[in-house]
């Protein structure tokens, strides 16, 4: 009586919000922390790859400053005598006199050629900027593929709880049932041990499935990065992608394979690489340019006044600078770009075989695991009927208890089986379109 009371405190009318796929899908594109991350290194490229980084713009460069000087001075002209008066000369003496230097400039430097290393550099950026696209379209591939892993289990376990509910009440009609037959002598004790122990089993797998439920909907919401203790129900409801739809996807893998063309992506960047090491050979031409302006007060002294020179500069030049020979460091360069595009080469073919490997693969294990679930919902089926007249058959007393235990065991399987098989086809097929590139592009 104690685990009916438990079951019904668990089972309690709870009202969860529904979560559908649609809704999971935005909540993870919104909140998970690894799709967050990527979406921040775009704009890092993104930045990488603008005006301001690329070596177009001029450098502008300013400077100013105050020099501040106080003296005092005596001048003695030993003894030498006035020509006016004939007296000896006196001293003349200057207290605080002050000197102030100003200055102020403004810089301009622009390079008007470097070998075109700033142009393939730009141009190195901006592919940098795909590539990041494609790490972060493959990262929230993943993590949509985790997604629906998780999801898909939850709505596993949704329903094999409805299942074991719905068995445990069967074999709770069952006790009822034997209970009042041995009241009546037609059943004896034994049966009715039976029936209980048969719901004591039935009530301890229900829990354990509430438990795995509601432990991998806290799972759930951390990759939705949501309340850990937030409850939903999902939607069991499956759908398969056409065939032919499907044999569109596969034709166009190569094409759309996100491994694929991150491995396109380097292998450009290799080559802009070696183009960029190659401008070490050719020159660089650049233009400078600068205004400036100079103030100085100077105090007066024994023989000359105070004065004020104000000076303006206006300079311009251009200038070439060629390294005939830089020490053998661009032919190193230029070798080791070679290199490394060989190396990415090499990873393309590596890369293809791989892929259509995994393609294959998957194809195969989707269509197992799509013919595995048509056969388990024949064999749900077949069990219904077979429980259905074992139940009948049972109330006639034709049968006994451990039969329609073993009937009742059979169908649970039955069930639970298709519910597997299921699930296992549909992450099969996402796997399958997460390879032909196809994962986002997909209604779920």
């Amino acid at each position: 009586m104690r685990l009916f009371c438990l079951l019904f405190l668990i089972s309690g009318n709870v009202i969860a919000q529904q979560l559908t796929k649609q809704e999971a899908i935005r909540l993870t594109l919104e909140n998970n922390f690894g799709i967050l991350i990527a979406t921040n290194s775009i704009e890092v490229a993104k930045n990488n790859k603008g005006i301001l980084n690329s070596g177009y713009l001029p450098r502008l460069s300013t400077s100013a400053g105050a020099n501040y000087q106080s003296a005092n001075s005596t001048t003695s002209f030993g003894g030498a005598l006035n020509p006016n008066t004939g007296e000896p000369r006196a001293d003349i003496e200057i207290e605080d006199a002050e000197t102030q230097l100003y200055n102020a400039g403004i810089d301009l430097d622009y390079t008007l050629f470097d070998g075109l290393g700033r142009f393939y550099n730009y141009k190195r950026l901006k592919e940098e900027y795909n590539l990041t696209e494609l790490q972060a379209r493959e990262t929230i591939e993943n993590t949509i593929l985790q997604l629906f892993t998780v999801y898909y289990e939850v709505a596993r376990l949704s329903e094999n709880e409805g299942i074991l509910e719905e068995t445990l009440r069967i074999s709770r009609e069952r006790v009822s049932r034997s209970n009042y037959q041995f009241e009546y002598g037609q059943n004896t004790k034994l049966n009715v041990l039976n029936a209980e122990v048969d719901v004591a089993n039935d009530s301890i797998n229900l829990l354990n499935t509430r438990q795995q439920l509601v432990n991998t909907k806290r799972d759930l919401n951390v990759i939705l990065d949501n309340e850990l203790e937030r409850n939903f129900e999902v939607d069991t409801i499956i759908q398969f992608i056409p065939k032919l739809k499907l044999d569109e996807y596969l034709e166009k893998s190569t094409e759309n394979n996100v491994t694929l063309l991150q491995n396109e992506s380097n292998i450009r960047i290799s080559d802009y690489d070696i183009k960029v090491s190659k401008s070490g050979y050719l020159p660089t031409i650049g233009l400078t340019g600068s205004y400036g302006w100079n103030e100085n007060r100077n105090p007066p002294s024994a023989f000359f006044p105070g004065n004020v020179a104000d000076t303006y500069t206006l300079a311009a030049g251009v200038s070439l600078t060629w390294n005939l020979f830089d020490g053998g460091s661009t032919i190193t360069r230029v070798k080791n770009a070679k290199i490394a595009l060989d190396n990415q080469e090499i990873i393309r073919s590596q890369v293809q075989k791989e892929v259509k490997r995994d393609i294959a693969n998957a194809l195969g294990n989707y269509e197992n695991r799509l013919n595995v679930y048509k056969i388990q919902q024949q064999n749900v089926l077949t069990n219904q009927n077979n429980f259905e007249r074992t139940k009948e058959r049972f109330k006639l007393g034709q049968v006994t208890s451990i039969e329609f235990r073993q009937a009742q065991i059979n169908l649970i399987l039955a069930e639970t089986n298709k519910n597997s098989a299921k699930y296992d086809a549909k992450i099969a097929e996402l796997q399958l379109l997460q390879l032909t590139g196809q994962l986002l592009n997909e209604e779920f």
